[in-house]
């Protein structure tokens, strides 16, 4: 148990929760005042989403994965996988949205809420896995 304790509660762990919290209130955020402004719940998804993957990829990158290099072609690599991951995650925010507010009529702020919760989990997977995959 305590081993188990230790892989989980390190300090890149640590800081993917709090980027990814702070990634989860740009987006909540975004989706709101979008919403505030009159724009549609799919679109106000859309746009928080490229906001929110914008800011992820930059914390991911320099404070959670501390990935330093610069190079353009790890550059190129990084952000491809890092967007390509943040689609599937986007999709699948999307999809859940759609479902929850047309179909079993969940207020759409909330359903936002509980499918951040999923998309912060499975980011980190894909980062930890295949972006920013640490070489032996």
């Amino acid at each position: 148990m305590i081993e188990l304790v230790k892989k989980f509660c390190n300090r890149e762990t640590i800081s993917y929760l709090i980027f990814g919290i702070l990634t989860t209130i740009v987006n909540q955020v975004t989706f709101e005042i979008c919403k505030f402004m009159g724009v549609n719940y799919v679109v106000s998804t859309i746009i928080a989403w490229i906001l929110a993957v914008s800011f992820a990829y930059i914390t991911n990158k320099l404070f959670v994965f501390e990935s330093k290099s610069w190079e353009t072609s790890l550059i190129l690599k990084e952000i491809s996988s890092f967007v390509a991951c943040r689609l599937f995650s986007g999709a699948c925010d999307l999809g859940f949205m759609v479902f929850a507010v047309e179909y079993i009529h969940i207020n759409d702020s909330l359903a936002k809420l509980c499918s951040n919760v999923f998309v912060v989990i499975i980011n980190y997977v894909f980062s930890k896995l295949f972006i920013f995959k640490k070489k032996s």
